[in-house]
């Protein structure tokens, strides 16, 4: 592969550059095949990108080396890179966020070597209000995500006790995250009022294995419940986003079934899936997490917990 190329891309002219550049060093894995996974997970990907605000997490120098955020738009986009103005309490000013809406705008950020894509739970036309309530489940060693799966199952039939459907992904990292779809009226408050609240059961019933503390020092062997996530000024990693690991892995969806497999036979290799594996995935079953779009839930108006 030539290390310079001009693409063009929905009728978009691209300049890519050090495409032979490794970025993932144990799995020789470089800049030209990021910028190739992202074009052909596109398919699936961008519905999830859509009108989120984007936070670029950048490792120009690879994965092992310094990377930064980078939240608002680089002042050198190309003019058909899309923003959106929010508000920012910590810079106490206007930002203007990307938008990832097309091909074009997802093939330059890879080029930047923005190699994690981080949204917002809510979209441009109202920051204020979510369109999903989110856990991110974290092991501390020795766990793993087969506890994180555990953990996962008992908060989804916790949310099944409120008649609202959820959906799972892995976090790429070590974690699992569960989504629960919303599209409605929702606010900030109430998600994270909620989310705080199963949080919070569910260490009260599995004191050994669950917390919702986020302190560091009581996560050794347990499950922190992240239910702060669920905040407009803070992100969650995109669905079908690589991570910045050893291996490019990939935040991938998974259904219930794997969850409650993984469970069982106890290996942690279950859930874990590179690029070209979550591709394979794609090609035979389709967007999993689609619903997480487009599924309408309200939350409930009282709970007993």
């Amino acid at each position: 592969m030539s290390n310079k190329a001009e693409l063009v891309v929905e009728g978009k002219k691209l300049a890519v550059s050090n495409l032979n550049k490794v970025l993932y060093p144990k799995a020789g894995f470089t800049k030209g095949q990021v910028i190739d996974y992202y074009i052909r997970i596109a398919p699936v990907l961008l519905p999830h990108l859509r009108d989120r605000p984007l936070t670029m997490k950048r490792y120009p120098n690879g994965v092992e080396a310094e990377f930064f955020y980078e939240k608002n738009c680089p002042s050198h986009r190309p003019k058909w890179v899309k923003t959106a103005k929010v508000w920012s309490e910590g810079n106490n000013r206007i930002m203007h966020y990307c938008l990832a809406q097309d091909l074009p705008t997802l093939v330059w950020a890879a080029n930047l070597a923005d190699l994690e894509l981080h949204t917002s739970l809510a979209k441009k036309k109202d920051v204020a209000r979510p369109t999903v309530m989110v856990f991110d489940l974290d092991p501390g060693a020795p766990a793993d995500i087969v506890q994180c799966c555990e953990v996962g199952l008992w908060l989804r039939n916790l949310l099944g006790e409120m008649k609202l459907k959820s959906f799972a992904k892995t976090s790429g990292s070590k974690g699992l995250q569960v989504y629960v779809p919303l599209n409605t009226s929702a606010t900030f408050d109430e998600t994270k009022d909620l989310s705080r609240a199963l949080a919070q059961h569910l260490e009260r019933e599995h004191p050994g294995l669950v917390t919702s503390n986020m302190s560091t020092a009581l996560r050794k062997g347990k499950i922190f419940v992240d239910w702060s996530q669920n905040d407009e000024h803070k992100t969650t990693v995109c669905v079908y986003s690589l991570r910045a690991k050893e291996e490019p892995t990939v935040s991938t969806p998974v259904s219930w079934d794997e969850v409650e497999n993984c469970l069982k036979k106890k290996k942690a290799d279950l859930l874990k899936f590179r690029c070209d594996r979550t591709l394979e995935r794609v090609q035979k079953m389709g967007d999993l997490f689609h619903p997480v779009e487009d599924f309408k839930q309200k939350l409930p108006k009282k709970w007993n917990l």
